[in-house]
């Protein structure tokens, strides 16, 4: 009996082509934006989960408060401050990173471009910089403490028209700040442009080029073993106001775990989403709507078969059965196309993301998102079929007689 109830629904939705077209249409639309928007989001949690790892759960930051770029030389850190947060209990190491906006050119090319320059130090303290921000080379060597006018440039100078019209090569000269530097390295790509057109030079050097003594942006801080960071943040946190003998909560820095930092990127992405899928799942309330009218729209057609199928012996059921399933069937064929529509609309647009330079905006298909949003899209045309199908479930037999009868005079 459950076949031949299918067999019709089927029958029923292949006569009316255009409406089922219709229907499917803006179930897809919802489901696409849905799927799509999710997919990102995913793509980047895994990226920030990622970066955490590399990272390491080990790392403090100390950085200035307020606003403005790096370098901008509204608060700055000195030599000394490093050297006394070295030396607060639970503090297994602390490095310093100058930085700071400047300009660069490449041969005949005098337009100049804004970047951000690295003073790199040397030893240990570059090692815990260079872990902390998760930097490795892709081709060419770090810098060594002799150099003194040399650079390792972000990945985006080897492709023609990222940075400069022409690629950067090892060996090349470029120019930083008016002084000349030779290109020695790459650094592997980041997927942020700003990141990947960075300039590092030896940090005796970009205290020339930056026009500056031992003032530093950022402080990174390891914590020592079987220390719990968030204890070390608070203590580096307290004697390091008492240092700069400034009041509490008025402190012109602050101090963050680097699980703290990888937290708060978690939480605005977790609202970005939140944002994006309530926008997508407009479409789908539209979409429902559309359903229910179609239902609706068909129960008023279908009045005569609805009594041939109560005279001949159906059940309410039957008739239940029969418009929620040809409404979940509407919901999942819309849902199936909608994935696969939305992979295409991901993996387009992560293509465009890469060739924009932000390489970290790729999606990601874990299996429960193919399966969630075709239970959604399932569940979205069942229940909107539902309350068109009880109330043609309950019509009494008289009535559909009666109905008919007025139609066909």
């Amino acid at each position: 009996m459950k076949l031949d109830l299918i067999k019709y629904s089927l029958s029923n939705l292949r006569t009316r082509k255009l409406r089922t077209f219709l229907t499917v249409l803006s179930i897809f639309i919802g489901i696409m934006a849905i799927f799509a928007l999710l997919s990102f989001g995913q793509g980047l949690g895994s990226y920030v989960d990622r970066l955490g790892k590399e990272m390491g759960a080990d790392k403090l930051i100390i950085q200035p408060k307020g606003f403005g770029p790096p370098g901008s030389g509204s608060v700055s850190f000195s030599r000394e401050d490093v050297d006394f947060i070295r030396k607060i209990n639970g503090v297994a190491e602390a490095a310093p990173l100058m930085m700071g906006m400047t300009y660069v050119t490449f041969k005949s090319e005098t337009k100049p471009r804004y970047v951000y320059a690295w003073g790199v130090p040397y030893g240990d303290e570059w090692s815990l910089v260079k872990e902390a921000s998760t930097l490795k080379i892709d081709k060419g060597r770090e810098l060594k403490k002799q150099d003194k006018f040399k650079a390792v440039i972000g990945y985006n100078y080897q492709i023609p028209d990222k940075v400069f019209n022409k690629a950067v090569r090892l060996g090349d000269k470029i120019s930083i700040g008016g002084y000349k530097f030779e290109v020695v390295g790459f650094y592997q790509l980041i997927g942020n442009p700003q990141d990947d057109k960075t300039v590092s030079i030896p940090e005796d050097t970009a205290k020339t080029v930056l026009n500056r003594n031992d003032s530093y942006e950022f402080i990174y801080v390891r914590s020592a073993i079987n220390e719990d960071p968030k204890e070390v943040a608070k203590k580096v946190q307290e004697k390091f106001r008492k240092h700069k003998g400034q009041k509490e909560g008025q402190e012109d820095f602050f101090v963050q775990t680097f699980e703290q930092l990888i937290e708060t990127f978690g939480s605005v992405l977790l609202v970005i989403n939140g944002v994006l899928v309530i926008i997508a799942l407009i479409s789908l309330i539209v979409a429902a709507v559309n359903i229910m009218n179609t239902m609706y729209t068909a129960i008023l057609e279908r009045t005569k078969e609805i009594g041939i199928m109560k005279a001949i012996g159906s059940r309410n059921s039957d008739i239940l059965f029969v418009f929620v399933f040809e409404s979940a069937l509407l919901g999942f064929l819309g849902a199936l196309l909608g994935i696969i529509s939305g992979y295409g609309v991901a993996k387009f647009g992560g293509y465009m993301a890469a060739s924009a330079g932000l390489a970290l905006l790729q999606p990601a298909f874990p299996w429960w998102l193919t399966a969630g949003s075709l239970l959604f899209g399932i569940l979205v045309g069942g229940l909107s079929g539902i309350v068109p199908a009880i109330q043609a479930s309950r019509k009494s037999l008289l009535t559909h007689c009666v109905t008919s009868s007025k139609g066909d005079n």
